[in-house]
C-alpha cells in the first residue's frame, strides 16, 4: 500500500483505474453550457483547462523519469494542485504573476491563453537545466515567460510576496506617476504560495501591508492565492489553522474554494479577480488541495505520513476529479480522456528526448552574464543630460536653487539631490519610516513631501521586508522607487528581500525582467556612543556577499550627490539595485580640522555636465597631502575624516601620504586601489567595520590578487557589537589607532 501511494507508476495506474470506473451520462451538457448547475465554468472551459492538468501532471512525471537517469536536475512538481489551472483561467494574460513552485498547471493554462508559446518545452528545459530555456536560461528552474507575464521567483516560503504588493502599486499609481507600466490600467497582481508559507515573516509582512494600505486608502490591485495542501515539507498546519490566519488579516476579502474542484476552483477565482479587478483592492484566495508523489523525488513521506493520510490525499486526486467532471457533464468519454492523457504523456516524452540534447552554459562568463550589466558611459550621459532635459527645477527648490546657496553638509547634499532626482524622474518616488511629515529622523527627506506631495513622497508601516518589497515590486512595474532603511541594523530582519528577490532577478530573468531600486540607509557608527548596536551597527558584510549589488558609502557632501545620481541612473540605464550607505556622523558635519573651518562643507554641484555631478560605479577618490610618497591610506565612510586629519598632522611631519575613498564598496575600485598602493609600496588599510568579514579583508585580497609588491597592515574595528555610551570608542577605530598604525609602517 505504502509504495502504490508514493509511487508515480502506480500513480498512473490508478488514473487509469478510475477512468474505467467512470460513466457518461445519457443527455450530455453543450459544450458552451456550464460543467454543472451553478457554475460558471463551461464544458469548453473544462477540456482547456483538463488539457493543462494533464500536461503538469506528464511534467512531474518526467521529472523524475529524468532525474532517475541524472538529467533532470528538479523534482519538486504541482501533482495535486493541478486545480490552479482554473486560477489562471480566471485571469487575463495580461495580469502579472507571481507563482508558487506547484503552480505548473497555472503556466500550461496561461500558455493556452497567449499564442506561439510552449509550455511543455519551457518547462523541461527548466528540468535539465538548457541553455535554451526562455526564462532562466538553465540558471534555475523557475516559472516564467515574458510573453504570460509570469514573473520568475526564486523563493519556496513567500519571499515573493511582498514584491506582489509592491507590483499592485504599480499597476494602479504608476502611470499617474509617470511610469512606463507593462500591464493595461485594469490589471491585476497575482501571487501563489504554499500553506507553509503563511507563517512566514514575509508573508505575514506582505498580508499585513495590503490591509494596511487598504485600511490607509491605497488602492493595490492584488489577488493572493493559497495553495493550501495541509503540508510543509514534513510539518503538518494543524486542522483548520490556515483558513483561520487568512480570515483574520484585515482589508483583506477571503474567499475559499476545494482546489482540487475544477468548478469550484474556477468560480471562486473568478469572483476573487472580478472584485480585485473592480474595486482595486486586496483579496485572498484560499484553495485545498493535496500533495501527491511528496515534497520531491528524493522525498520518502512514508517516513512521516501514515497510509490512511496518503490514501485519503489520493483519492482526492484534481486530475481524477476534473475527468470524472467531464465524463459525468459528457463532454467526453473515458476512452477518449484516457486517449488525450496517453498523448500528452507521449508528447511529454517526446519533447524531454529533445531538450536533452540542447546546450548547457557553458562557462563562468556565460553564467553571470545578466547578473549586473554595466553600462557606465550610459549611465554618465544620463547624468549629464539630466540638468539639460529637465525643468521645474526653481520650483521644486522654491525659488532657490541649490547650487546659489552656501555650502552644504553631506545631509543637504543628498536632500538637493534627491530633489533633482524627483524632478528628472517623475516615475520616482522617496518611501520608508518617517521619511514624509517628519522628514526622516536626521532630516535628510525634509521639505520633499511638500515639494513633491503625498503620492511621491509617504510613509510606510514599520517593517523593513515590506519596505524594501514593496520597492522591489514597484520597480518591476517600471517605477523608480528609493526606500529608506531608518538604521543599518534594521535591515539586516529583511536582507532576503535584496539577495534573493532582488539581486537575483535579472540573473533568472536574463534581463527580461529588472527590479531598479535605490535603498538609503543610515548607517555606521560614531555616534558619540549613543543608541548602541541598533543606531551604531557597522556590519556590512551581508551586503557585500551579494552578486550583483552595488554598495555605494558616500563621506563628502559632494560625493554624497554625485554618487547617488550615479546609483539612480544605473537603475534607470541597467536596473541595478544599490544601497546608498550614509554615514549619520558625517550627516551634519562642517569642519575638518578645527571648529569653525568649514572645510567639510562643499557647494552643491547641480545636475548636469560629466564633472562632479556624476562618479563612476567602482571609482575612488584620492587626496594626496604633501608629497604622497610615504604612505598610503585606503578607508571610506567615517574614515575618511579621520584618516585626513591624520594625514595632515603627519604631512607638517613631512611625510606625504595618499588618502583613498573607496566611495563604493562593492564592487571595490580595484584599479585604484593597485595603483595608489604601487605609489608608495605602504598601505594601512582603515577599516571601520569589522576585522572579520569587513572591508579591509576585500581591500587586502584585492592588493594579493592584484600583485601588489608592498607593505600592508590594517587598523580595523574589534569584533564586537557597538556598546552603549562611552565604551563604544573601545571597539571603533579612533585617530589614535589610525596614527599607531602608520608610525609601524612607517617604521618598517
Amino acid at each position: 500500500m505504502l509504495s502504490i501511494v508514493t509511487s508515480p507508476q502506480d500513480l498512473d495506474e490508478r488514473f487509469r483505474t478510475a477512468l474505467g470506473e467512470l460513466t457518461p451520462p445519457a443527455e450530455p451538457r453543450e459544450a458552451h453550457a456550464p460543467v454543472r448547475d451553478g457554475s460558471r465554468l463551461t464544458g469548453a472551459q473544462a477540456n482547456a483547462l483538463f488539457d493543462a492538468q494533464l500536461a503538469s501532471r506528464h511534467l512531474d512525471l518526467a521529472a523524475r523519469w529524468l532525474r532517475s537517469f541524472g538529467e533532470g536536475y528538479y523534482t519538486i512538481g504541482s501533482a495535486g494542485h493541478e486545480g490552479n489551472a482554473a486560477v489562471a483561467a480566471a485571469l487575463r494574460p495580461t495580469d502579472p504573476a507571481l507563482l508558487h513552485y506547484r503552480s505548473g498547471a497555472f503556466y500550461c493554462a496561461r500558455a493556452g491563453q497567449v499564442d506561439n508559446t510552449d509550455p511543455i518545452r519551457d518547462v523541461l528545459r527548466g528540468l535539465v537545466a538548457s541553455a535554451e530555456e526562455p526564462i532562466a536560461g538553465g540558471r534555475h528552474k523557475v516559472f516564467g515567460h515574458p510573453d504570460l507575464q509570469i514573473i520568475p521567483v526564486t523563493s519556496t516560503i513567500a519571499s515573493h510576496l511582498p514584491r506582489a504588493v509592491g507590483l499592485g502599486f504599480a499597476v494602479e499609481r504608476g502611470r499617474r506617476l509617470g511610469a512606463e507600466v507593462a500591464w493595461p490600467a485594469d490589471a491585476i497582481a497575482v501571487c501563489s504560495f504554499g500553506d507553509g508559507s503563511v507563517n512566514h515573516a514575509s508573508a505575514v509582512a506582505a498580508l499585513n501591508t495590503a490591509g494596511w494600505c487598504d485600511h490607509s486608502g491605497l488602492r493595490i490591485p492584488v489577488l493572493f492565492v493559497c495553495e493550501d495542501n495541509g503540508i510543509g515539507l514534513s510539518v503538518r498546519s494543524p486542522e483548520g489553522w490556515v483558513a483561520m490566519v487568512l480570515r483574520a488579516k484585515p482589508g483583506l476579502r477571503y474567499l475559499a474554494a476545494d482546489g482540487c474542484d475544477l468548478a469550484a476552483t474556477y468560480d471562486a477565482a473568478s469572483e476573487a479577480a472580478g472584485w480585485v479587478r473592480r474595486y482595486r483592492r486586496p483579496a485572498v484566495l484560499h484553495l485545498t488541495t493535496v500533495r501527491l508523489m511528496g515534497h520531491a523525488g528524493a522525498d520518502a513521506e512514508v517516513a512521516y505520513r501514515s497510509p490512511a493520510e496518503l490514501a485519503r490525499d489520493l483519492a482526492r486526486d484534481p486530475l481524477v476529479a476534473a475527468a470524472t467532471l467531464l465524463v459525468e457533464s459528457g463532454q467526453a468519454t473515458p476512452e477518449e480522456l484516457l486517449k488525450r492523457y496517453d498523448e500528452a504523456g507521449w508528447q511529454v516524452r517526446k519533447v524531454a528526448e529533445e531538450v536533452l540534447r540542447e546546450p548547457k552554459l557553458a562557462d563562468a562568463a556565460e553564467v553571470v552574464a545578466p547578473l549586473a550589466p554595466r553600462r557606465p558611459v550610459r549611465v554618465a550621459r544620463v547624468v549629464a543630460d539630466a540638468g539639460t532635459t529637465v525643468g521645474g527645477r526653481s520650483e521644486a527648490f522654491g525659488g532657490r536653487l541649490p547650487e546659489d546657496g552656501p555650502p552644504m553638509t553631506l545631509a543637504q547634499s543628498v536632500n538637493a539631490a534627491l530633489t533633482d532626482a524627483m524632478v528628472t524622474w517623475p516615475q520616482a518616488f522617496v518611501c520608508g519610516e518617517d521619511v514624509a511629515v517628519k522628514g526622516g529622523v536626521y532630516g535628510v527627506t525634509k521639505g520633499l513631501r511638500e515639494r513633491f506631495g503625498a503620492g511621491r513622497v509617504f510613509d510606510t508601516l514599520l517593517d523593513e521586508t515590506s519596505v524594501l518589497g514593496f520597492g522591489l515590486g514597484a520597480g518591476l512595474g517600471g517605477m523608480l522607487p528609493i526606500p529608506e532603511i531608518q538604521y543599518l541594523a534594521y535591515l539586516h530582519n529583511a536582507e532576503d528581500q535584496l539577495r534573493g528577490e532582488a539581486a537575483t532577478m535579472s540573473f533568472f530573468s536574463r534581463g527580461q525582467y529588472r527590479n531598479p531600486m535605490v535603498v538609503r540607509v543610515a548607517g555606521l557608527a560614531y555616534q558619540e556612543g549613543f543608541g548602541g548596536h541598533f543606531h551604531n551597527d557597522n556590519a556590512v558584510g551581508v551586503l557585500r556577499d551579494i552578486p550583483g549589488l552595488v554598495v555605494a558609502c558616500p563621506a563628502r557632501p559632494d560625493d554624497g550627490a554625485a554618487l547617488l545620481r550615479t546609483c539612480l541612473a544605473a537603475a534607470v540605464v541597467d536596473g541595478t539595485v544599490s544601497v546608498f550607505l550614509e554615514p549619520i556622523a558625517l550627516y551634519h558635519t562642517r569642519d575638518l580640522h578645527a571648529d569653525g573651518d568649514g572645510q567639510w562643507a562643499v557647494p552643491y554641484a547641480a545636475p548636469g555636465g560629466w564633472g562632479d555631478a556624476h562618479v563612476p560605479i567602482g571609482r575612488a577618490r584620492v587626496d594626496v597631502l604633501g608629497s604622497g610618497e610615504e604612505l598610503t591610506i585606503i578607508t571610506f565612510g567615517n574614515g575618511v575624516r579621520m584618516s585626513l586629519r591624520v594625514a595632515a598632522r603627519l604631512a607638517e611631519a613631512g611625510v606625504g601620504c595618499r588618502v583613498v575613498d573607496l566611495r563604493w564598496l562593492a564592487p571595490l575600485p580595484v584599479a585604484d586601489i593597485i595603483r595608489e598602493s604601487s605609489a608608495t609600496g605602504r598601505v594601512l588599510v582603515v577599516d571601520e567595520t569589522r576585522r572579520s568579514g569587513g572591508v579591509g579583508e576585500g581591500v587586502l585580497a584585492a592588493l594579493v590578487d592584484g600583485g601588489y609588491v608592498g607593505v600592508a597592515r590594517r587598523v580595523a574595528s574589534v569584533d564586537s557589537f557597538i556598546p552603549l555610551g562611552p565604551a563604544a570608542a573601545h571597539v571603533l577605530v579612533s585617530e589614535d589607532s589610525i596614527i599607531q598604525g602608520a608610525r609601524s609602517l612607517l617604521e618598517r
